[in-house]
């Protein structure tokens, strides 16, 4: 390690060395030598190679390997959840002619007027024969060959890696996409997002006599797919509330059944606006956390006292019955559900998660009515 001005207020200092830094440790213990990182363990490493055909390889590492055998996709790659994403699934594009028209308005919405695209009387003496399409239309192009236009459990676009132009393609060339799962990479799930993981693609562009033009490592982060919550419908709430009795009783809590189900009323009726005059019990430095608990796909912690009730005490009903409080949870969810299809953009707060949007709030039914459903052995 080289220490000056410029570094020292960033060095790790003596008492805790790079893993691979040999100092004198106290004592000068091991020879001068840390053995608390890499040093300490690696008299215990081996390398080894491992030699087979590219389809076999890929197999054994978990990465596809060029020229390994594609495994056809079903359907379209990017209609797959992650979990469902196979190394080695693969598609076939169609095919897109690439015309002098798409070169030039290429030249001129990006401002790349190299030579070799826009002035074909120049070209003696380079490697081009022809005038020459852009190597990032290219990939611009290979993307509109692949890309599945629906909405799907592919989030966004990632990044790129490995890019490389291996041939030039010309004006009235024809070029296809080869689409190939190379790798996937976990990821935690992180602020308002759903879960999803990263999927490396390995496009192989090619041109109609079959050979490469270019290469390039695409990077899709897509969702995971969500098993943990039942959809609540209107057909799965009622008939979860034909299960609920008098006398059903809860697996945690204090709640009876119509005092559970009122609790689910009032919820409602702060989603639909209609009780909005309390405080946000979270503190403002932690809303932003609170708010990632709706977007993961964990269940809601048993035994979590609602800020608007009693603490650790029974609330006094409202209702007559719990055929009543049904009703009247019904009537508050409708308007709930009126509410934001009439008001798709608005912002309501709720006393926990701070301020909501729509797609929030029925992030919040789902996770809320699952939680208390279960609670009562409903799911």
């Amino acid at each position: 390690m080289v220490l000056n001005r410029e570094n020292a207020k960033e060095s790790t200092g003596h008492g805790s060395p790079l893993p691979t830094l040999v100092h004198g440790g106290p004592g000068r213990a091991g020879g001068g030598e840390e053995m608390g990182g890499i040093r300490g363990v690696k008299h215990y490493l081996q390398r080894c190679a491992v030699q087979g055909s590219p389809t076999t390889l890929t197999e054994i590492t978990g990465i596809y390997q060029p020229k390994a055998a594609y495994k056809e996709a079903e359907k379209h790659p990017f209609s797959y959840h992650w979990e469902d994403i196979k190394v080695g699934m693969s598609m076939k594009t169609h095919k897109r002619t690439v015309t002098d028209t798409d070169i030039i308005n290429f030249s001129n919405l990006t401002w790349d007027n190299f030579y070799a695209h826009t002035d074909i009387t120049s070209l003696d003496g380079s490697i081009f024969e022809k005038r020459t399409a852009h190597g990032y239309f290219i990939l611009a192009a290979a993307a509109g060959l692949f890309v599945y236009p629906n909405k799907g459990p592919v989030a966004a676009n990632y990044g790129l890696e490995d890019c490389r132009f291996v041939r030039p393609i010309y004006h009235n060339d024809t070029i296809y996409v080869r689409l190939t799962c190379k790798q996937k990479v976990d990821r935690d799930q992180r602020g308002k997002e759903l879960p999803s993981g990263i999927v490396k693609w390995y496009a192989e562009i090619f041109d109609t006599d079959d050979e490469l033009v270019a290469i390039a490592t695409v990077l899709t982060m897509v969702q995971k797919k969500q098993t943990v919550f039942t959809e609540m419908t209107s057909e799965k709430l009622q008939e979860c509330l034909d299960k609920l009795k008098e006398d059903s009783k809860p697996k945690w809590g204090i709640m009876s059944a119509q005092n559970m189900v009122e609790h689910l009323e009032l919820a409602y009726r702060i989603a639909s606006g209609e009780i909005q005059d309390f405080e946000i019990a979270t503190p403002e430095k932690y809303i932003d956390k609170a708010q990632e608990v709706l977007y993961n796909y964990e269940p809601m912690a048993p035994g979590f006292d609602f800020p608007l009730h009693k603490k650790g005490e029974v609330e006094d009903l409202k209702h007559e019955n719990l055929q009543v409080a049904k009703l009247k949870m019904l009537e508050a969810r409708e308007q709930y559900l009126t509410f934001f299809k009439e008001n798709p953009k608005a912002i309501l707060k709720n006393v926990v998660f701070g301020n909501l949007e729509k797609f929030d709030w029925y992030l919040l039914e789902r996770k809320h009515l699952n939680h208390h459903f279960k609670q009562f052995g409903l799911l």
